[in-house]
């Protein structure tokens, strides 16, 4: 399905395009994330008018990304095994689950409720694995990097658009309304995936021939145990992580400064208001050497704007930074090329898998051990020492963040 390309050479979105499967897996994807944002704020809304909880509320947040590890850890080879399109569609099937049940039996107990969304999280990894996988394969070169910049952009886009739009729904109808319209998004796209993607190849596979639970950890294992890859995934993984746990803070932030919690709306979307513009600039304006050469560089600016939260900026100053780091959050498209370029054939999809785990993993521990922070030293340094990491955490994983540029 890919189409040969020099692989050096510039392209452009519309390029990135031509292909159908492309245009279904975007299209599957942005409904995905869609259902995503709007299962975690219904049941977020859900579960607090039900407890008046303000820590269960915000357990509901991260029930979704938690049992993630245990899915990539011990599933993810599945994704090798069988047909893109199945993985994907039943993998979006079963994560449609829960917003339908509980948006059709509301007054289900909040422990069910959670345990619910817990366990359909677990084939998150599965699906990620499956269509990150599926990309290379159908994009190759540079409008492989353009492809996956473009991801970013959906994803990024897509969380500002499903916060927004979500609350809105919210304002007119109740929230297991909003959660069967979760449901049925994610619903929908295992559909749209299952029809759009089914004349799609199966991705090479591993000869090996074990169990499932065996050949994910023993896949994971060789990929960790091989240090280019483990570099690469560190490079993925840890900035990301410590920019999550500034993030993190963003509410307790605008609390300790005795504003309106409808000022933690516009924070909260400057992250990935600043992502989305910086993925398009990267793809749209950058060739593959600008962008390999940038990675270093944008790793490290990640951090430096959460360093002003040490002076305690006001809030147009605290929206104005975030923007300024989530322009830099696209380092990673830099090391794309080099990344698949890294991995054996026959782990692909458990590759892509593993950097899923991974980075919900780290996304999932960073936010309390910021929380801890906090309390120690204030919210507004607990930013800028997670601030101070993502920039040393950059400097110590400057190898593989500095790829051997592709010759232009």
């Amino acid at each position: 399905m890919g189409t040969t390309t020099d692989r050096s050479a510039r392209t452009s979105y519309r390029s990135v395009l031509v292909a159908r499967p492309v245009r279904v897996l975007f299209g599957t994807v942005f409904l995905y994330v869609l259902g995503f944002q709007f299962e975690i704020l219904g049941l977020a809304v859900l579960v607090y008018a039900r407890t008046s909880s303000p820590l269960l509320s915000a357990v509901t947040f991260g029930v979704g990304f938690g049992p993630q590890v245990f899915g990539g850890a011990l599933l993810t080879s599945l994704a090798d095994r069988f047909s893109p399109h199945l993985v994907i569609a039943w993998g979006l099937v079963v994560r449609a689950a829960p917003g339908i049940a509980i948006g059709l039996a509301p007054g289900l107990p909040v422990a069910a409720m959670l345990v619910l969304v817990g366990v359909a999280a677990t084939v998150a990894p599965v699906f990620t694995a499956a269509s990150g996988g599926l990309l290379p394969q159908l994009l190759e070169g540079d409008r492989y990097v353009l492809g996956r910049s473009m991801l970013s952009m959906i994803g990024s886009g897509t969380q500002i658009v499903g916060l927004g739009l979500g609350g809105a729904v919210l304002a007119v109808v109740a929230a297991p309304d909003l959660l069967l319209v979760a449901g049925g998004s994610l619903l929908v796209a295992g559909v749209v995936a299952g029809s759009g993607l089914r004349h799609v190849g199966r991705l090479p596979a591993s000869a090996e021939q074990l169990g499932v639970l065996r050949s994910s950890l023993r896949g994971n294992g060789e990929l960790l145990a091989d240090g280019r890859v483990r570099g690469l995934l560190l490079a993925q993984w840890v900035p990301a992580w410590f920019v999550t746990g500034a993030e993190s803070l963003i509410v307790s932030y605008v609390g300790s400064r005795g504003e309106a919690a409808t000022g933690a709306g516009v924070l909260l979307a400057s992250l990935p208001v600043g992502m989305l513009v910086g993925a398009l600039v990267l793809g749209r304006f950058c060739r593959p050497r600008t962008r390999e050469r940038l990675a270093l560089p944008l790793a490290i600016a990640l951090g430096l704007p959460l360093l002003v939260f040490a002076l305690g900026p006001n809030l147009p100053v605290a929206g104005a930074l975030l923007v300024t780091s989530g322009l830099c959050c696209g380092y990673g498209t830099g090391i794309q090329r080099i990344f698949v370029d890294s991995l054996p054939e026959g782990r692909r999809g458990q590759a892509f898998g593993l950097a899923s785990t991974g980075m919900m993993g780290g996304q999932g521990l960073s936010p309390p051990l910021a929380g801890a922070l906090a309390v120690a030293v204030g919210v507004g340094g607990a930013m800028a020492a997670c601030g101070a990491l993502v920039v040393l955490s950059a400097l110590a994983l400057r190898h593989p963040l500095s790829p051997e540029p592709s010759a232009e």
